[in-house]
């Protein structure tokens, strides 16, 4: 995730610098087309381009809106993850006896290690990395051949509390609460899912794309009569504008896509980790992950 730090200008630059180039070559050969058949190509007003720019400003206003929802919804998922896991473990803590802490910690670290599954396995990557340390090695070896690990692990925490109620080590109601707790942690992780795998519409952005080369076009023939030295920047900073924008939306569509764009999930997961050390009263604590320039992991 962005933060409140100065971008550097390459950074911006390389998320459009081949359209740029497209812009720059396509104005060229417009211009040059448009001296060497100056008899055949009528003269067209600027305000052609000044209307397909509008067009292109609404479709770039609705694809921002939708893009920035599902951003921000991912975002209200990890933030309820964080919510809920406070939660967990002050429900350990109140329901189990203290004479079994051990098995608190257990279920609690567990919870951990699911937090930092789930943000790899959203992102596409290995799902058991950072989660060696935090659970035991009947559970890990529980891991071996599993899809979805993050599951797993949900369901070696639900199966241990189940199993503290058959010891009568928890009551119904007690059994009730944390059982909740577990289901709100299996809707936020399948709502997760759903934007991770729900593709947003293609076509949208190649017409958008479209659109915006035809802007060019137009702008370039309606500039006709202005030198190259000062009509090929001009396409360049009006198109660029476009072309951000675009680029933008099109990251925050995909708010679990390991850019920096996407939730800060490590950084969040490493949170949890520390907030619930601290429930535990543990001193040994991680430090939290520090952001990587100008955006978070």
């Amino acid at each position: 995730m962005l933060i409140s730090r100065k971008i550097p200008m390459r950074y911006i630059f390389n998320k459009i610098r081949l359209e740029l180039l497209y812009v720059i070559i396509i104005g060229s050969v417009v211009k040059y087309l448009t001296i060497t058949f100056i008899d055949y190509i009528p003269p067209m007003h600027i305000s052609i381009p000044a209307f397909i720019g509008t067009a292109i400003s609404v479709l770039l206003s609705f694809n921002l809106n939708q893009s920035y929802d599902r951003w921000w919804e991912a975002r209200k998922i990890w933030g309820g993850i964080v919510n809920d896991s406070r939660s967990l473990v002050l429900q350990l803590q109140s329901f189990i006896s203290a004479d079994q802490k051990e098995v608190i910690e257990q279920i609690a670290m567990r919870h951990v290690a699911w937090c930092y599954s789930l943000g790899q396995n959203l992102r596409g990557q290995n799902p058991k990395k950072h989660i060696e340390d935090l659970i035991s090695e009947q559970d890990m070896q529980g891991l071996e051949g599993q899809s979805n690990v993050p599951l797993t692990l949900m369901q070696q925490g639900a199966l241990q509390v189940a199993e503290l109620r058959k010891t009568n080590d928890l009551t119904e109601f007690s059994h009730v609460q944390i059982n909740t707790s577990f289901v709100r942690f299996s809707d936020h992780m399948g709502m997760a899912e759903r934007i991770n795998n729900t593709v947003f519409p293609v076509t949208y952005r190649l017409f958008l794309h479209f659109m915006i080369y035809v802007f060019v076009v137009t702008l370039s023939i309606s500039l006709g009569e202005i030198a190259s030295l000062f009509e090929l920047p001009l396409l360049v900073v009006s198109s660029s504008c476009f072309f951000l924008l675009e680029r933008t939306a099109t990251h925050m569509q995909d708010p679990f896509s390991n850019r920096a764009h996407d939730t800060p999930m490590t950084t969040i997961a490493r949170n949890i980790h520390i907030n619930t050390l601290d429930l535990l009263g543990k001193e040994n604590k991680p430090d939290p992950i520090q952001p990587e320039s100008f955006y978070a992991l």
